[in-house]
């Protein structure tokens, strides 16, 4: 069983070893590397007040899928894309986004239009009763479990995340109109706009010739000081994706992670070539 998946047992539930030899003995409980708490819940290894379950999902989520979530449930009923994304002033692929996340976590869910005209009907999205969504989520331990997995099976895991960022963040982008001229600063708020949307909290600084994003929240904190060539490199990727699907000059040249505790810095670099 993976180390990070195994429970604590009382010592008295750990099974007698058969071996004969005068050394055997059960593992030290301080070699275990999971512990129940009072309440039953399991601890990580090395995780003080972590527990495998995530809270309810309502209370977990970001302030932009919150909003998105607030407007489905005073609808009282279907609601297409666009129609919320109006509502909350969202990007049309930013909401759908957030209304698919809000269907994976059980918070909603997604279903064809009744329609009666000829047409293919519209995708809408309805809110599901409080009561009936809220349950035990596992997220978090996806989220190690996936990374692990990437991290332990992939030749080269910080490329091929980026890779991932790049194709999520032209997706979550709000590209221009193809006659409009991004300059730099407008590049930056666009990102800007994408980052704390996704739960990054952004603070364009910098100099005109190195511009800088600090970044004091990531919402993937925990995973990413386990996994930092994964995550950071989808963060990374994440913000070339969106500069260059915006047609900003600049990209995103690297990513200082945790230069303090709460703090990020996301080094951009000019390329100069406004594209249209």
């Amino acid at each position: 069983m993976p180390k990070y998946v195994r429970a604590t047992l009382r010592e008295s539930d750990w099974p007698a070893r058969t071996s004969t030899g005068a050394g055997s003995r059960r593992e030290p409980a301080a070699q275990r590397t999971a512990e129940k708490t009072s309440s039953g819940s399991v601890k990580l290894a090395g995780m003080s007040e972590q527990t495998l379950t995530d809270p309810p999902a309502s209370r977990a989520l970001g302030e932009s899928r919150a909003r998105v979530l607030a407007a489905l449930r005073s609808a009282g009923g279907p609601v297409a894309v666009r129609d919320v994304a109006g509502q909350v002033g969202l990007h049309a692929n930013t909401a759908r986004f957030h209304l698919d996340g809000l269907v994976e976590s059980g918070l909603a869910e997604r279903r064809a239009e009744d329609r009666t005209r000829p047409g293919r009907p519209r995708t809408v999205y309805v809110a599901i009763a409080e009561e009936a969504a809220e349950g035990r989520r596992s997220y978090r331990l996806l989220a190690e479990m996936l990374t692990g997995l990437i991290a332990e099976n992939v030749a080269e895991p910080g490329k091929a995340a980026e890779s991932a960022g790049e194709a999520w963040g032209r997706y979550l982008a709000d590209r221009p109109p193809p006659t409009r001229c991004v300059d730099e600063a407008e590049g930056i708020r666009r990102l800007s706009t994408v980052l704390s949307d996704a739960g990054f909290a952004p603070d364009p600084s910098g100099s005109p010739e190195r511009p800088v994003i600090r970044v004091r929240h990531c919402p993937f904190r925990e995973i990413a000081e386990e996994r930092r060539d994964v995550v950071c490199g989808l963060h990374l990727g994440l913000m070339r994706g969106v500069l260059d699907e915006v047609r900003a000059p600049l990209t995103a040249e690297r990513l200082e992670a945790f230069v303090e505790p709460s703090l990020c810095l996301a080094h951009l670099r000019r390329t100069g070539n406004h594209r249209r």
